[in-house]
């Protein structure tokens, strides 16, 4: 117990007691010394520093027309860091780089956020003569985390992803990308201490697109700007299959070979898939063969018409598709499929035909009305008066029994 106490004493000593006695001792020299000339003109200067926790931190005090007087650092709490280029205070992170009448700079190394404040350069000049610098300590957040991430996800789940840093000073900014594309989430921020916990959260209705997805939750912070802070998931989605059935032949003909292909797409993968023809197995083995997703026919003849089924089943579920397969006789095709450029230019003529009989019964039916109005004025320019101009005009045969008499 008395070594222990003896110990404390002695730290207290060595860090408190003797910078403090070493400061009151240099300023009685100096308030001892008389006056310089000149030295009511002499000002310190200093700059405000921002340095990243763990860092080093470089305090430069300077003095333009220095009369050989000494310069000294303190701390926030006031204790002599150097006077000149005599070290007061027993820290081994606080070092001397420059010392000279005009200036006084120290380094201190292995910054953490308990040194952060006001430190103080002090002229002694009488009277002492000082300028103040505030050494900001930046706090590096820590390596992102994500939670709430289930493997696999279930189409159709809702989840919630969380992404979470500490240690960020000043507060850290989150941001969520989803394969690269940037998607907003829901910002929180939360003090501790001298530090901020951030936590954004992304909620999502799950897709079988999400299979595969890779989300990132990215760190932005003026501590990180050369080497950003990152964390990747990717999200595994469990979802029922899909079938489609594709062909090799678009008109198959008897003694061709075909091949038909299961695409099946689900997580877990539906392996293997099952062919049937008109709902039973298939009927002839040797000449139908089933690879995997594969139905192949060696030789096509008509006994292969029929509607063909492939099914597909994982945990989640079961699909299928048809295909109806129709074998042509080479014969009757010309050795070839329909024409199709053929068919497109007989469709093209008759839509042409159409509108060209269109136009022509239009204009036939236009300029006959025009006529139709012509005949029944002919006759009635010659005419003495408007009653034997209606009886001349052609057409108008009862014009003399539409006659009216006025008494």
């Amino acid at each position: 117990m008395l070594t222990l106490n003896a110990t404390l004493a002695s730290y207290f000593y060595t860090n408190y007691c003797f910078p403090m006695l070493f400061h009151l001792f240099l300023y009685s020299l100096v308030s001892s010394s008389p006056l310089t000339p000149g030295s009511s003109g002499q000002h310190p200067l200093v700059q405000n520093q921002t340095v990243t926790e763990g860092r080093t931190a470089i305090m430069t005090c300077r003095v333009e027309y220095n009369d050989q007087t000494s310069l000294q650092w303190s701390n926030p709490t006031q204790q002599t860091l150097f006077f000149g280029n005599k070290k007061a205070l027993r820290d081994n992170r606080i070092e001397l780089v420059r010392a000279s009448w005009s200036e006084l700079t120290i380094s201190i190394s292995e910054i953490t956020l308990a040194d952060e404040g006001m430190y103080t350069c002090s002229l002694f000049t009488m009277p002492v003569k000082t300028a103040k610098a505030y050494l900001t300590v930046l706090g590096v957040p820590e390596k992102p985390e994500i939670d709430g991430l289930t493997k696999p996800a279930l189409e159709g789940d809702e989840i919630t992803l969380t992404c979470m840093t500490h240690g960020s000073k000043p507060a850290a900014n989150l941001r969520w990308f989803r394969n690269e594309k940037e998607i907003k989430g829901a910002k929180e921020v939360n003090a501790s201490g001298k530090t901020f916990t951030v936590t954004s959260s992304l909620q999502l209705l799950v897709d079988r697109d999400d299979d595969g997805a890779a989300y990132t939750c990215k760190v932005d912070h003026v501590a990180l700007l050369q080497t950003p802070q990152q964390t990747t998931e990717v999200l595994e989605v469990h979802y029922a299959p899909r079938v489609l059935i594709t062909q090799s032949l678009t008109f198959p003909q008897e003694g061709q070979y075909l091949k038909l292909e299961c695409v099946s797409k689900g997580n877990p993968s539906p392996d293997p898939v099952l062919w049937t023809k008109d709902g039973g197995e298939l009927p002839d083995l040797e000449r139908m063969i089933v690879q995997g997703r594969e139905l192949t026919f060696s030789a096509l003849n008509k006994t292969d018409n029929g509607t063909y089924r492939c099914v597909a089943s994982n945990h989640l579920g079961t699909s299928s598709a048809e295909y109806i397969l129709y074998v042509y006789d080479p014969n009757a095709m010309g050795q070839r499929g329909p024409d199709h450029a053929l068919i497109g230019g007989v469709v093209a003529v008759v839509v042409f035909v159409t509108l060209c009989l269109i136009i022509f019964l239009g204009r036939y039916l236009a300029r006959h009305k025009g006529t139709y109005l012509t005949n029944e004025a002919k006759g009635a320019d010659d005419a003495p008066d408007a009653d034997t101009a209606i009886i001349n005009a052609e057409g108008n045969t009862h014009a003399e029994g539409k006659k009216e008499y006025f008494i």
